[in-house]
């Protein structure tokens, strides 16, 4: 299992034990985290598992790849850095203590 911090932008945070393998969007569906909806199940097509990770874990997290970036496109108007889909990061060993921030919205 990978530990995986959910900060929301109300500062709440969520814990989660997610098995290695599993997106991180669906460890927060499955774990009822109010702030990740996941329309989509995870196929890039509607943005609204959008998560913000710190700069010290982008290596770890990888860089969004091109289908990916066409998703973010839909939520250009904020400026946050680290955007990322939760649905295309995996949980790994790398990641164990991964903290990701929440939107205050996904719309």
């Amino acid at each position: 299992m990978v530990k995986i911090i959910y900060k929301e932008a109300d500062g709440i945070e969520h814990v989660l034990d997610v098995p290695e393998g599993m997106s991180l969007m669906q460890a927060a569906v499955d774990n009822g985290v109010p702030s990740i909806i996941g329309e989509c199940g995870g196929q890039m097509a509607c943005g609204t598992c959008l998560v913000y990770v710190d700069a010290v874990w982008r290596t770890q997290t990888g860089e969004p790849g091109d289908m990916e970036e066409a998703t973010l496109e839909l939520h250009a108007d904020n400026p946050n850095a680290g955007k990322r889909l939760s649905c295309q990061i995996k949980a790994t060993p790398e990641l164990d203590g991964l903290v990701v921030h929440l939107p205050v919205s996904q719309y």
